[in-house]
Protein backbone atom coordinates (compact mmCIF):
# COMPACT_ATOMS: atom_id res chain seq x y z
CA UNK A 1 0.00 0.00 0.00
CA UNK A 2 1.16 3.54 -0.78
CA UNK A 3 0.32 6.76 1.04
CA UNK A 4 0.26 10.07 -0.84
CA UNK A 5 0.32 13.27 1.20
CA UNK A 6 -0.25 16.54 -0.70
CA UNK A 7 1.31 19.33 1.37
CA UNK A 8 2.48 22.01 -1.05
CA UNK A 9 0.31 24.78 0.42
CA UNK A 10 1.93 27.81 2.00
CA UNK A 11 -0.03 27.61 5.27
CA UNK A 12 -0.83 31.33 5.24
CA UNK A 13 -3.40 31.10 8.06
CA UNK A 14 -0.74 29.73 10.40
CA UNK A 15 1.79 32.48 9.80
CA UNK A 16 4.25 33.51 11.18
CA UNK A 17 5.03 29.88 12.09
CA UNK A 18 4.95 28.70 8.47
CA UNK A 19 7.39 31.33 7.26
CA UNK A 20 10.28 29.03 8.21
CA UNK A 21 8.64 25.58 8.50
CA UNK A 22 5.95 23.97 6.28
CA UNK A 23 2.77 23.52 8.32
CA UNK A 24 2.84 19.67 8.25
CA UNK A 25 6.27 19.70 9.91
CA UNK A 26 5.21 21.89 12.82
CA UNK A 27 5.34 19.80 15.98
CA UNK A 28 2.38 19.28 18.29
CA UNK A 29 2.35 16.89 21.24
CA UNK A 30 5.95 16.01 20.47
CA UNK A 31 5.70 15.06 16.78
CA UNK A 32 5.25 16.81 13.42
CA UNK A 33 1.64 17.05 12.29
CA UNK A 34 2.37 14.81 9.28
CA UNK A 35 3.87 12.10 11.50
CA UNK A 36 0.73 12.02 13.66
CA UNK A 37 -1.27 11.71 10.43
CA UNK A 38 0.71 8.74 9.11
CA UNK A 39 0.48 6.95 12.46
CA UNK A 40 -3.31 7.17 12.48
CA UNK A 41 -3.57 6.06 8.85
CA UNK A 42 -1.48 2.98 9.52
CA UNK A 43 -3.84 1.99 12.34
CA UNK A 44 -6.64 1.63 9.75
CA UNK A 45 -4.69 -0.74 7.46
CA UNK A 46 -4.77 -3.92 9.60
CA UNK A 47 -0.98 -4.09 9.67
CA UNK A 48 -0.62 -4.11 5.89
CA UNK A 49 2.87 -3.05 4.83
CA UNK A 50 3.25 0.53 3.65
CA UNK A 51 5.56 0.40 0.63
CA UNK A 52 5.81 4.12 -0.15
CA UNK A 53 5.00 7.42 1.48
CA UNK A 54 4.93 10.10 -1.20
CA UNK A 55 4.98 13.78 -0.25
CA UNK A 56 3.76 16.41 -2.73
CA UNK A 57 5.54 19.64 -1.79
CA UNK A 58 6.60 23.05 -3.04
CA UNK A 59 10.18 24.25 -3.16
CA UNK A 60 10.79 23.68 0.55
CA UNK A 61 14.51 22.92 0.38
CA UNK A 62 16.74 19.95 1.15
CA UNK A 63 16.41 20.15 4.96
CA UNK A 64 12.63 19.73 4.74
CA UNK A 65 12.95 16.93 2.18
CA UNK A 66 15.44 15.09 4.40
CA UNK A 67 13.04 15.43 7.34
CA UNK A 68 10.21 13.93 5.29
CA UNK A 69 12.42 11.06 4.15
CA UNK A 70 13.29 10.38 7.78
CA UNK A 71 9.58 10.18 8.66
CA UNK A 72 8.98 7.67 5.84
CA UNK A 73 11.98 5.65 7.00
CA UNK A 74 10.61 5.60 10.56
CA UNK A 75 7.62 3.66 9.23
CA UNK A 76 9.88 1.32 7.15
CA UNK A 77 8.56 2.82 3.91
CA UNK A 78 10.31 4.25 0.89
CA UNK A 79 9.99 8.03 0.80
CA UNK A 80 9.20 9.83 -2.46
CA UNK A 81 9.19 13.54 -3.15
CA UNK A 82 7.00 15.09 -5.85
CA UNK A 83 6.59 18.79 -6.61
CA UNK A 84 3.49 20.90 -7.22
CA UNK A 85 4.76 24.16 -8.66
CA UNK A 86 1.35 25.84 -8.99
CA UNK A 87 -1.72 25.67 -6.69
CA UNK A 88 -4.10 24.18 -9.25
CA UNK A 89 -6.34 22.19 -6.95
CA UNK A 90 -6.61 18.92 -5.07
CA UNK A 91 -6.82 16.70 -8.15
CA UNK A 92 -3.76 18.40 -9.65
CA UNK A 93 -1.80 17.92 -6.41
CA UNK A 94 -2.50 14.18 -6.36
CA UNK A 95 -1.74 13.88 -10.07
CA UNK A 96 1.73 15.26 -9.38
CA UNK A 97 2.38 11.94 -7.60
CA UNK A 98 0.83 9.80 -10.37
CA UNK A 99 3.81 7.41 -10.39
CA UNK A 100 2.76 6.34 -6.88
CA UNK A 101 -0.91 5.86 -7.85
CA UNK A 102 -0.67 2.09 -8.19
CA UNK A 103 -2.29 -0.69 -6.22
CA UNK A 104 -3.85 0.21 -2.89
CA UNK A 105 -3.44 3.91 -2.14
CA UNK A 106 -4.41 6.25 0.67
CA UNK A 107 -4.48 9.97 -0.11
CA UNK A 108 -4.31 12.20 2.96
CA UNK A 109 -4.16 15.97 2.90
CA UNK A 110 -1.79 17.16 5.61
CA UNK A 111 -3.84 19.92 7.23
CA UNK A 112 -6.06 17.71 9.36
CA UNK A 113 -5.66 15.07 12.05
CA UNK A 114 -8.07 12.41 13.20
CA UNK A 115 -8.62 9.59 15.67
CA UNK A 116 -10.65 6.51 14.82
CA UNK A 117 -11.25 2.86 15.63
CA UNK A 118 -12.34 1.58 12.21
CA UNK A 119 -10.29 -0.44 9.71
CA UNK A 120 -10.59 -0.14 5.94
CA UNK A 121 -13.42 -2.09 4.29
CA UNK A 122 -11.88 -4.18 1.50
CA UNK A 123 -15.30 -5.15 0.12
CA UNK A 124 -15.69 -1.79 -1.65
CA UNK A 125 -13.62 0.09 -4.22
CA UNK A 126 -12.68 2.84 -1.85
CA UNK A 127 -13.38 4.66 1.39
CA UNK A 128 -13.75 8.32 2.26
CA UNK A 129 -13.10 9.49 5.79
CA UNK A 130 -15.96 11.69 7.10
CA UNK A 131 -17.10 13.36 10.30
CA UNK A 132 -20.62 14.32 11.30
CA UNK A 133 -20.72 18.07 11.98
CA UNK A 134 -23.32 20.62 13.00
CA UNK A 135 -22.82 23.05 10.11
CA UNK A 136 -21.71 21.35 6.86
CA UNK A 137 -22.18 24.43 4.66
CA UNK A 138 -18.44 25.17 4.50
CA UNK A 139 -17.39 21.62 3.58
CA UNK A 140 -17.74 19.00 0.90
CA UNK A 141 -20.22 16.36 2.10
CA UNK A 142 -21.30 12.88 1.04
CA UNK A 143 -24.81 11.50 0.72
CA UNK A 144 -25.06 7.85 1.75
CA UNK A 145 -27.52 4.98 1.78
CA UNK A 146 -28.40 2.82 4.79
CA UNK A 147 -25.15 0.84 4.35
CA UNK A 148 -22.98 3.97 4.30
CA UNK A 149 -22.31 3.52 0.57
CA UNK A 150 -21.92 6.92 -1.05
CA UNK A 151 -24.67 8.03 -3.44
CA UNK A 152 -23.52 11.58 -4.07
CA UNK A 153 -21.04 14.36 -3.40
CA UNK A 154 -22.00 17.99 -2.74
CA UNK A 155 -19.48 20.81 -2.31
CA UNK A 156 -20.42 23.41 0.35
CA UNK A 157 -24.19 22.79 0.28
CA UNK A 158 -26.32 25.90 0.73
CA UNK A 159 -29.26 23.74 1.83
CA UNK A 160 -29.00 20.69 4.05
CA UNK A 161 -28.34 17.45 2.17
CA UNK A 162 -25.99 15.68 4.59
CA UNK A 163 -24.00 16.35 7.76
CA UNK A 164 -21.13 13.99 6.84
CA UNK A 165 -18.21 16.27 6.00
CA UNK A 166 -15.25 14.97 3.98
CA UNK A 167 -12.13 15.47 6.10
CA UNK A 168 -9.58 15.03 3.30
CA UNK A 169 -8.49 11.37 3.60
CA UNK A 170 -9.34 8.75 0.98
CA UNK A 171 -8.63 5.08 0.25
CA UNK A 172 -8.56 3.61 -3.27
CA UNK A 173 -8.34 -0.12 -3.86
CA UNK A 174 -6.86 0.51 -7.32
CA UNK A 175 -4.85 3.70 -7.55
CA UNK A 176 -4.57 3.27 -11.30
CA UNK A 177 -8.30 3.98 -11.72
CA UNK A 178 -7.98 7.25 -9.81
CA UNK A 179 -4.97 8.14 -12.00
CA UNK A 180 -7.12 7.64 -15.12
CA UNK A 181 -9.79 10.06 -13.88
CA UNK A 182 -7.27 12.69 -12.78
CA UNK A 183 -5.64 12.51 -16.20
CA UNK A 184 -9.05 12.89 -17.85
CA UNK A 185 -9.83 15.99 -15.77
CA UNK A 186 -6.57 17.69 -16.62
CA UNK A 187 -6.49 16.74 -20.32
CA UNK A 188 -10.01 18.07 -20.77
CA UNK A 189 -9.46 21.10 -18.51
CA UNK A 190 -12.43 20.25 -16.28
CA UNK A 191 -12.33 22.64 -13.33
CA UNK A 192 -14.44 23.76 -10.40
CA UNK A 193 -13.74 27.22 -8.96
CA UNK A 194 -10.81 27.49 -11.41
CA UNK A 195 -9.09 24.41 -9.95
CA UNK A 196 -8.95 20.69 -10.71
CA UNK A 197 -11.08 19.11 -8.00
CA UNK A 198 -10.73 15.60 -6.58
CA UNK A 199 -14.51 15.59 -6.00
CA UNK A 200 -15.06 15.66 -9.78
CA UNK A 201 -12.83 12.61 -10.23
CA UNK A 202 -14.75 10.79 -7.49
CA UNK A 203 -18.06 11.58 -9.20
CA UNK A 204 -16.80 10.15 -12.51
CA UNK A 205 -15.59 6.99 -10.75
CA UNK A 206 -18.97 6.55 -9.02
CA UNK A 207 -20.79 7.02 -12.34
CA UNK A 208 -18.73 4.12 -13.71
CA UNK A 209 -20.05 1.87 -10.96
CA UNK A 210 -17.26 2.09 -8.40
CA UNK A 211 -18.51 1.80 -4.82
CA UNK A 212 -17.22 4.11 -2.09
CA UNK A 213 -17.99 3.81 1.59
CA UNK A 214 -18.17 6.64 4.12
CA UNK A 215 -15.96 5.79 7.10
CA UNK A 216 -16.74 8.03 10.06
CA UNK A 217 -13.90 9.10 12.35
CA UNK A 218 -14.40 9.67 16.07
CA UNK A 219 -12.36 12.87 16.29
CA UNK A 220 -11.34 15.40 13.66
CA UNK A 221 -8.80 18.06 14.54
CA UNK A 222 -7.87 21.17 12.56
CA UNK A 223 -4.43 22.78 12.33
CA UNK A 224 -5.46 25.71 10.17
CA UNK A 225 -4.45 28.63 12.41
CA UNK A 226 -2.74 29.28 15.74
CA UNK A 227 -5.80 28.85 17.95
CA UNK A 228 -6.91 25.69 16.15
CA UNK A 229 -3.42 24.18 16.34
CA UNK A 230 -3.11 24.90 20.06
CA UNK A 231 -6.53 23.32 20.55
CA UNK A 232 -5.47 20.25 18.54
CA UNK A 233 -2.37 19.93 20.72
CA UNK A 234 -4.68 20.03 23.75
CA UNK A 235 -6.98 17.36 22.34
CA UNK A 236 -4.19 14.97 21.42
CA UNK A 237 -2.64 15.32 24.88
CA UNK A 238 -6.08 14.86 26.43
CA UNK A 239 -6.65 11.62 24.51
CA UNK A 240 -3.27 10.31 25.65
CA UNK A 241 -4.31 11.24 29.18
CA UNK A 242 -0.87 11.23 30.77
CA UNK A 243 2.43 13.05 30.83
CA UNK A 244 5.35 12.23 28.60
CA UNK A 245 8.55 13.55 30.16
CA UNK A 246 11.81 12.63 28.43
CA UNK A 247 14.33 10.89 30.66
CA UNK A 248 16.90 13.49 29.60
CA UNK A 249 14.69 16.44 30.63
CA UNK A 250 15.62 18.24 33.85
CA UNK A 251 12.88 19.25 36.27
CA UNK A 252 14.07 21.57 39.02
CA UNK A 253 11.65 22.72 41.72
CA UNK A 254 8.78 22.57 39.25
CA UNK A 255 5.26 21.17 38.98
CA UNK A 256 3.98 19.31 35.90
CA UNK A 257 0.18 19.12 35.63
CA UNK A 258 -1.02 16.25 33.44
CA UNK A 259 -1.29 15.88 30.52
CA UNK A 260 1.89 17.41 29.09
CA UNK A 261 4.73 16.58 26.72
CA UNK A 262 8.28 17.56 27.67
CA UNK A 263 10.99 16.79 25.12
CA UNK A 264 14.63 15.71 25.27
CA UNK A 265 17.09 17.89 27.18
CA UNK A 266 14.40 20.41 28.13
CA UNK A 267 15.07 22.27 31.37
CA UNK A 268 12.13 23.27 33.57
CA UNK A 269 13.11 25.38 36.56
CA UNK A 270 10.91 27.00 39.24
CA UNK A 271 7.91 26.70 36.95
CA UNK A 272 4.42 25.26 36.61
CA UNK A 273 3.79 23.45 33.33
CA UNK A 274 0.37 22.28 32.22
CA UNK A 275 -2.13 21.12 31.72
CA UNK A 276 -2.04 20.71 27.92
CA UNK A 277 1.46 22.07 27.36
CA UNK A 278 4.04 20.80 24.88
CA UNK A 279 7.66 21.78 25.53
CA UNK A 280 10.06 20.99 22.68
CA UNK A 281 13.52 19.50 23.02
CA UNK A 282 16.36 21.69 24.34
CA UNK A 283 13.95 24.39 25.50
CA UNK A 284 14.51 26.14 28.83
CA UNK A 285 11.62 27.36 30.97
CA UNK A 286 12.40 29.40 34.09
CA UNK A 287 10.12 31.07 36.65
CA UNK A 288 7.12 30.66 34.38
CA UNK A 289 3.59 29.28 34.22
CA UNK A 290 2.70 27.65 30.91
CA UNK A 291 -0.60 25.96 30.10
CA UNK A 292 -2.49 25.04 26.94
CA UNK A 293 0.46 26.09 24.77
CA UNK A 294 3.02 24.78 22.30
CA UNK A 295 6.67 25.67 22.80
CA UNK A 296 8.89 24.48 19.95
CA UNK A 297 12.48 23.28 20.32
CA UNK A 298 15.39 25.38 21.62
CA UNK A 299 13.15 28.13 22.97
CA UNK A 300 14.07 30.11 26.09
CA UNK A 301 11.25 31.43 28.27
CA UNK A 302 11.66 33.27 31.55
CA UNK A 303 9.21 34.99 33.91
CA UNK A 304 6.20 34.41 31.65
CA UNK A 305 2.61 33.35 32.16
CA UNK A 306 1.58 31.82 28.85
CA UNK A 307 -1.75 30.35 27.82
CA UNK A 308 -3.25 29.61 24.39
CA UNK A 309 0.18 30.39 22.95
CA UNK A 310 2.40 29.03 20.19
CA UNK A 311 6.09 29.85 20.43
CA UNK A 312 8.54 29.07 17.63
CA UNK A 313 11.91 27.37 17.74
CA UNK A 314 14.87 29.33 19.13
CA UNK A 315 12.55 32.10 20.35
CA UNK A 316 13.52 34.02 23.50
CA UNK A 317 10.95 35.62 25.79
CA UNK A 318 11.32 37.36 29.10
CA UNK A 319 8.44 39.24 30.70
CA UNK A 320 4.81 39.00 31.77
CA UNK A 321 3.10 37.94 28.57
CA UNK A 322 0.06 35.80 27.89
CA UNK A 323 -1.67 34.83 24.62
CA UNK A 324 1.15 34.81 22.03
CA UNK A 325 1.86 33.62 18.50
CA UNK A 326 5.61 34.03 18.06
CA UNK A 327 7.71 32.80 15.15
CA UNK A 328 11.09 31.07 15.12
CA UNK A 329 14.12 33.08 16.29
CA UNK A 330 11.99 35.92 17.71
CA UNK A 331 13.19 37.80 20.78
CA UNK A 332 11.01 39.66 23.32
CA UNK A 333 12.40 41.18 26.49
CA UNK A 334 10.08 43.32 28.61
Amino acid sequence: MNIIIPMAGMGKRLRPHTLTVPKPLISIAGKPIVEHLVEEIIKTTKGEKIEEIAFVIGNFGKEVEDHLMAIANKFSAEGKIYYQQQPLGTAHAINCAKESLRGKVIVAFADTLFKTQFTIDEQVDGSIWVKKIDDPSSFGVVITDENRLIKGFVEKPKEFVSDLAIIGIYYFKEGEKLAEELDYLIRNDIKGNNEYQLTDALKFMAEKGMRFKAQEVEFWFDCGNKDATVDTNKNILRLKGENYVSQSAKLLNSVIISPCYIGDEAVIENSIIGPYATIGKNSAIKKSIIENSIIQHDANIEECELTNSMIGAHAKIKGKLSDLSLSDYSNINL
